[in-house]
């Protein structure tokens, strides 16, 4: 017997919904959040102290697409080279930094238009000060990023969305206790469902711009279905205000899926789509 359609034509336009609000923060010239178009992010694959080849790496990026561009900082080659490299290219570039503060303070003063940090990582509440005031005096943002392998086990001992979400929370407390509020955050998990969950009960709890991506997402065919998945789910329900495509690839090719993801959904214009 016919029972009619399984959904109505108003319930699968609700089920687009209109993008969650969030604070804006500024990138260098790009705005994350605060109705902004989602913007695109990748990582160079190049070392960072060698100025040439990714200076020549984020501008084949520029080229597909890439808006913000993050590059990793080990050491303190890498950090002074951030300078270098901003003489070259014009697009904001994140300073990826883990554990040490100086290399944090040493991106800033090479002018990284936002550190990917974690302050619960640097062991000294005083060292997390210095880096804090000094963002701030720069108006550089702070993404704190999470993901399954980042979380503290001896509090959370599985990675569920819910310990996903509480571990960011630690990090965002220590900045706000400092009156730092220009922050991006991610939640990333290689579950596709996993990270849809965290990302929808971090949209309920604050009003940050959210970083979505699916973390090591895999091989170019494999990676481009589980992020089109996760993010195609998650910004149908209108969470997101930048994406990067994770894959073990070129990192062009994470440009062009995430600006395919964008497009698929309405979100992002140009170029063209071949209908066979």
């Amino acid at each position: 017997m016919d029972t009619g359609p399984v959904f109505t034509l108003e319930q699968v336009k609700e089920s687009f919904r209109e993008r969650r609000r969030s604070r804006a923060v500024k990138v260098g010239s790009v705005t994350i959040g605060g109705g902004a178009p989602v913007s695109v992010q990748s990582m160079c694959t190049t070392a960072t102290a060698d100025v040439d080849a990714t200076v020549e790496q984020i501008r084949r990026l520029k080229d597909a697409g890439c808006d913000i561009v993050r590059v990793a900082v080990p050491d303190m080659d890498s950090a002074r080279a951030i300078a270098r490299i901003k003489a070259c290219v014009d697009v904001p570039l994140v300073a990826d930094v883990h554990f040490n503060y100086r290399l944090a303070l040493a991106a800033l003063e090479s002018g990284a238009d936002k550190l990917r940090l974690n302050p619960g990582n640097i062991k000294k509440p005083e060292h997390v000060r210095l880096v804090v005031k000094e963002a701030k005096a720069r108006g550089v943002p702070i993404r704190v990023g999470v993901n399954e392998g980042s979380i503290d086990r001896t509090r959370y001992p599985e990675a569920t969305p819910e310990a996903l979400v509480a571990s960011a929370m630690d990090h965002i407390r220590i900045l706000e206790e400092l009156e730092f509020k220009d922050v991006v955050v991610s939640l990333k998990a290689f579950d596709v469902p996993k990270t849809v969950r965290a990302y929808m009960l971090m949209a309920e709890q604050t009003d940050y711009p959210l970083h979505i991506g699916i973390t090591e997402a895999g091989l170019p065919w494999s990676g481009t279905i589980r992020s089109a998945v996760g993010l195609g789910a998650l910004l149908a329900m209108g969470i997101g205000d930048t994406l990067r495509v994770s894959l073990a690839a070129d990192p062009v090719e994470e440009v062009r899926v995430g600006i395919e993801i964008l497009k698929s959904l309405n979100l992002r214009s140009g170029g063209y789509t071949l209908i066979v």
